[in-house]
């Protein structure tokens, strides 16, 4: 099983996503992407960055860059929180954590003085070809979408 390498191609990876579709990175290739993963549905965080991706989604679109936000919630909980604010883009659910593996976003944690093993906030932006061009780890969501938008501006 591959890994995501800065300069090669997507990794494959086949997963159920919101509106009853199934998202096979194989089928991505021939459109930029970007995957932005995010630890939980309906949390603070979580909400502000997938709300700034839908804000900014149209820039996105008019560059032919497709949106995806993938985290372990299940499709019921994807699906809920895509009606609930509106996301223009697709959530991929990734319950056995196969994606997060892929790309290496898990990470032990501490949150309230216990150590939890979630997803490190990341973000990676293929170009049409699939090949991966940026990335960003331990994202500081302020500012982070108009960062990403940018950067897809040079591909």
């Amino acid at each position: 099983m591959s890994k995501a390498i800065l300069g090669k191609k997507i990794p494959a990876f086949t997963a159920e996503a919101t509106g009853g579709k199934s998202v096979n990175s194989r089928e991505l290739i021939g459109q930029a992407c970007v995957l932005y993963f995010y630890p939980r549905d309906n949390t603070p965080g979580c909400t502000i960055e997938s709300n700034d991706f839908g804000t900014q989604h149209g820039k996105f679109k008019r560059r032919k860059v497709a949106v995806y936000g993938i985290s372990r919630d299940t499709l019921k909980s994807h699906e809920k929180f895509k009606e609930k604010f509106g996301f223009p883009f697709d959530l991929i659910a990734d319950p056995d954590e196969n994606i997060c593996t892929l790309f290496g976003v898990m990470k032990d944690k501490t949150m309230y003085g216990k150590k939890v093993r979630g997803i490190e906030r990341s973000t990676f932006l293929f170009d049409a070809n699939g090949v991966l061009r940026r990335e960003w780890r331990k994202v500081k969501i302020e500012g982070h979408v108009d960062e990403v938008l940018e950067a897809a501006k040079s591909l």
